[in-house]
């Protein structure tokens, strides 16, 4: 009897596979026979989901994203209102566990990539858009509950943030021994501390 594979399912033990090889070995690596080896699948099943090695890597950075804004968003529906709101949701972003960490890396290496590569690079732009306006919102919420200091300009103060937040990331990534999570959330309540009342 034949077993039967979620598609859906599949396509994202690829992506995860994708994933590995790429902090394992770099994105450079990450060819279909590489990632089909890492898979545990043959070629010729992994081009039955993905057509190229480009529709391959564009699915692997857009699952790494869909899953980071599926957890800011989880968080903001959980979280109170106001200050409660922001910090829930900035650090649903950041890498201070395993799987934000797996993600972050994966980000990182495809920034390098969407330079050169249309696809990448519109993908990336859709990614940024989308977080951005994540903060946006969160930090207009901070001002419609009162908590923000009064006359903050919200469009510098989502851009100031979001710089903040992938600085603070990047340097998690390439200097964890000195950007631990706990010098990561403090640096990120300072901050929030400077936009409250």
């Amino acid at each position: 009897m034949f077993k039967v594979v979620d598609p859906v399912e599949r396509r994202e033990q690829i992506a995860e596979g994708v994933w590995r090889v790429i902090r394992r070995d770099g994105l450079a690596s990450a060819s279909v026979r590489n990632v089909a080896a890492e898979a545990g699948l043959s070629q010729g099943s992994l081009r039955h989901f993905f057509g190229s090695q480009s529709e391959l890597l564009v699915f692997s950075l857009r699952l790494a994203g869909e899953r980071t804004r599926a957890r800011m968003q989880a968080a903001a529906e959980t979280a109170g209102g106001g200050r409660d709101l922001v910090e829930a949701v900035v650090e649903a972003m950041v890498p201070v566990d395993h799987d934000r960490r797996i993600e972050t890396e994966v980000w990182l290496a495809f920034l390098g990539a969407a330079l050169s590569d249309p696809a990448l690079r519109a993908l990336n732009d859709e990614i940024f858009d989308g977080m951005r306006q994540m903060f946006a919102d969160v930090l207009d919420e901070l001002v419609e509950s009162g908590h923000a200091r009064p006359g903050i300009d919200l469009s510098y103060e989502a851009d100031r943030l979001y710089a903040i937040v992938d600085g603070l990331a990047l340097h998690a990534i390439v200097r964890p021994e000195v950007v631990t999570p706990e010098r990561l959330r403090s640096t990120l309540t300072r901050h929030l501390d400077e936009l409250c009342r």
